[in-house]
């Protein structure tokens, strides 16, 4: 049998083909691996544990309501990098604002994180797989000084890495430093993440489209008909059905698609006319895999990481996936 790789031991052969690394990406992923961890143990529990299943009363600032575990989630990783000298700073989808870290520390680090600490979480309660999405800059503010709002707002290529853990019959980071894309399967006998998934490929087009069919009458029309093509396709003379999946975690919805083939769409729409996912926590990290993996990622019309952001909390349309299904959705618009 095969001696599969440890995530520790990949990055450090990875680290060894950039001369004068200094290791600050493997601390970074150690501190994402060790939340993960605790968090990937809460979900695990969450029916057993009191007072972690269901919605509180409080709203974030996108004025959704925040599920238990999201606050828990949320304050997992940020206590995991409090005292972690290579971060200055941390963005999450469930603080208003940026959260600076210890004085020595958000002057002296050289990056910035910016999290969705629990993606799906209102399918917790259910056992719908949900993740964690993460995505890491360097900084653009001079060194020795506090970390300031433009470290967070640029274009989602500057990104040094990127991925996400998803929590569901077994737990998986997928990640990325800009040279492929990997993923790692967690033991749960001894909590270590092994090698599964080398050079991650998504497909150049797939069996599925993923978007909420359900709210369809509200989407744009070059949407509406773009969907309708995915229900029927020609091929070789043959009329071709393509299978909607769609759980309303994007985490899990984009993990499907990017191993099996797909496309991912989350349109504006009348409600949310610049669409409702967000810019920096969502559509950026999971765009730079996309890409990094050979797919495609839009938000309609741009592409993703081309996109600079003038806001923390900015919301964007996303369609990625397959980079044909992409294509296709794109030569809709251009008819």
């Amino acid at each position: 049998m095969k001696r599969l790789i440890t995530l520790g031991e990949f990055i450090i052969q990875q680290q060894s083909e950039y001369p004068g690394a200094k290791g600050e990406m493997s601390q970074l992923l150690s501190a994402l691996l060790v939340a993960g961890k605790m968090i990937n143990h809460q979900v695990q529990r969450a029916g057993l544990n009191e007072g972690v299943l269901g919605a509180t009363e409080a709203e974030n600032v996108q004025g959704e309501t925040q599920q238990k575990l999201d606050i828990l989630s949320n304050n997992i990783i940020i206590e995991a990098f409090e005292r972690r000298q290579e971060v200055c700073g941390i963005a999450s989808e469930e603080n208003e604002k940026v959260v600076l870290l210890e004085k020595k520390y958000k002057e002296s680090g050289q990056y910035v994180l910016l999290i969705d600490p629990l993606d799906g979480s209102s399918n917790i309660d259910v056992t719908v797989s949900v993740g964690t999405i993460f995505s890491i800059y360097r900084r653009v503010s001079p060194e020795g000084s506090e970390s300031v709002l433009q470290d967070f707002l640029q274009a989602g290529h500057h990104q040094i890495a990127a991925g996400y853990i998803i929590y569901g019959s077994s737990t998986m980071m997928v990640y990325s430093t800009g040279n492929g894309v990997n993923g790692f399967t967690m033991d749960p006998g001894t909590g270590v993440f092994f090698l599964t998934h080398p050079n991650l490929k998504i497909p150049e087009t797939g069996p599925y489209y993923s978007v909420n069919e359900g709210k369809m009458h509200l989407f744009p029309p070059e949407y509406q008909e773009y969907i309708q093509t995915c229900k029927i396709q020609e091929n070789k003379g043959k009329k071709k059905l393509f299978d909607s999946r769609y759980t309303g975690s994007l985490v899990a919805d984009f993990h499907r698609n990017l191993l099996k083939g797909g496309i991912y769409l989350y349109p504006p729409s009348t409600f949310h006319p610049n669409g409702k996912l967000r810019l920096l926590y969502e559509c950026n990290p999971l765009a730079f895999l996309a890409e990094q993996a050979g797919g495609k990622a839009i938000n309609g019309k741009e592409r993703i990481l081309d996109l600079v952001p003038t806001e923390l909390h900015q919301r964007c349309p996303l369609v990625i996936g397959s980079r044909k299904m992409v294509e296709d959705f794109e030569a809709t618009l251009d008819q």
